[in-house]
């Protein structure tokens, strides 16, 4: 049962969303950073420290945990693994939050294979909160503890959706890579194009407005963040080279194809979708009611 718990990097939002989640459950939660910030909370018992050159006492702590959740970026998380595999209890459960999983999963297999391990992406910014969101799982090393905790978010609101390392990172690379990519370049050459954000507002269609809204949450959010999610997936360089694709083919048909070659394209997409097309084409028509 989980009732002492170690939130590492629980100064972020992603670790504070965990903090206060596991805090109603009634567990005794830690929580360890490098910077001595995070809001005072009475509940909450915190600690100054590096994961990654524990000292005694944050050994100690570690130690005596029954969940430890690394809610750090993939290097610091990667680097912390092989320096508290051998002061974890047996019996305990590893959580880390890295939006990729295949690194992780290795070093945990190769460090700490006696642990119970699972690797958690919730697929949504912190502040939306856990109900109604996806949250893509991968069981490690398996165990009571892993089932509880994968329980528990579920118990939370989210859709939790179980799949491997390979198959997380593939997702990811299609569901984070590639959207944020786009986004981001269309904001370079938006911003190449020599007109101000301004003067496009103000006769920005829905579509135009949905990606400047899009734009400015990426711009306004953690550039770590978003680097880990373009750096350390290894399908990213995929995920970019497709979307690169992707604006050539149009080019081509557009500047040197028919009216049917376009139609063409249309109509491969809506066999991509398939059964899903009125599903998003609805989802897009209330959205556009609020921008």
């Amino acid at each position: 049962m989980i009732q002492h718990v170690v939130v590492v990097g629980g100064a972020g939002a992603v670790g504070a969303l965990f903090t206060e989640r596991l805090l109603e459950t009634g567990a005794a939660v830690t929580v360890v950073d490098s910077a001595a910030s995070g809001r005072s909370d009475e509940r909450v018992r915190r600690i100054q420290g590096d994961v990654t050159a524990a000292d005694p006492a944050l050994a100690a702590e570690l130690g005596r945990a029954d969940l430890v959740v690394l809610a750090l970026p993939d290097a610091v998380a990667l680097a912390a693994v092989p320096r508290i595999a051998d002061v974890l209890s047996s019996g305990a459960l590893l959580v880390d939050t890295l939006s990729v999983k295949q690194p992780m999963t290795e070093a945990v297999r190769t460090h700490a294979p006696n642990v119970q391990a699972v690797g958690v992406n919730p697929m949504f910014a912190p502040s939306l909160g856990f109900p109604g969101r996806p949250v893509a799982a991968v069981t490690v090393n398996p165990g009571p503890l892993a089932e509880e905790f994968l329980t528990l978010v579920e118990s939370w609101g989210a859709r939790v959706v179980r799949v491997d390392a390979a198959e997380h990172d593939r997702l990811a690379g299609a569901a984070q890579v590639l959207p944020h990519a786009a986004v981001l370049g269309f904001g370079l050459a938006l911003a190449g194009l020599g007109v101000s954000a301004a003067d496009v507002r103000e006769v920005a269609p829905p579509p135009a407005n949905t990606l400047l809204a899009l734009l400015a949450r990426i711009a306004s959010g953690t550039p770590e963040v978003y680097r880990d999610v373009q750096s350390a997936n290894p399908e990213a360089a995929g995920a970019r080279e497709a979307l690169a694709a992707g604006l050539h083919r149009l080019a081509h048909v557009v500047e040197a194809g028919s009216e049917a070659d376009f139609a063409a394209i249309l109509a491969e997409l809506r066999d991509y979708l398939g059964g899903d097309l009125a599903h998003h084409r609805d989802t897009c028509a209330r959205l556009f009611t609020s921008v």
